[in-house]
């Protein structure tokens, strides 16, 4: 059964179809990185099918690797491209401080059941002192976990 797998013509389709499945898995589930193996394993099954018998030589082993290692680095260069440039951005207690919103519901010293929105984010808060109209303008002068304490500007 195994001599029937690694024969001429059959192992290199074998290849190619191990490939092509890690590309659409990974289209499937990007970020899985399984498209510079994918790559490589197609080029290898192109390089086997036609020409099998160099890859039974030392050198033609190399000539596959080789082969299989330049479409990694070109399938990582191209994959870096097509992705976002931009990295995610973290909001923390310490980076929320500072930042400006526009009250969603009235806040209120007492509770933090007041809602206001600060770059697209809803977050829970409260007043210093004085209750703060829906509407208003703010800027945060203190968090503790997902909550923020306000002030009207």
């Amino acid at each position: 059964m195994l001599d029937v797998l690694l024969s001429p013509q059959i192992l290199p389709w074998i290849l190619i179809a191990a490939g092509i499945i890690f590309l659409l898995v990974e289209a499937l589930s990007p970020g899985f990185f399984l498209a510079v193996p994918g790559t490589a394993l197609v080029v290898l099954g192109v390089l086997a099918f036609f020409a099998y018998d160099l890859l039974a030589t030392p050198f033609g082993i190399i000539a596959a690797v080789a082969g299989a290692a330049a479409a990694a680095v070109v399938t990582i260069f191209v994959y870096r491209k097509a992705s976002p440039d931009k990295k995610p951005e973290t909001t923390s207690k310490d980076t929320i401080v500072g930042k400006k919103g526009r009250v969603i519901a009235e806040v209120t010293a007492d509770s933090i059941s007041g809602k206001v929105e600060i770059d697209g984010a809803l977050w829970s808060a409260k007043s210093t002192k004085e209750n703060i109209p829906e509407g208003a303008a703010v800027v945060v002068v203190s968090s503790e976990g997902v909550h923020i304490t306000v002030e009207e500007i």
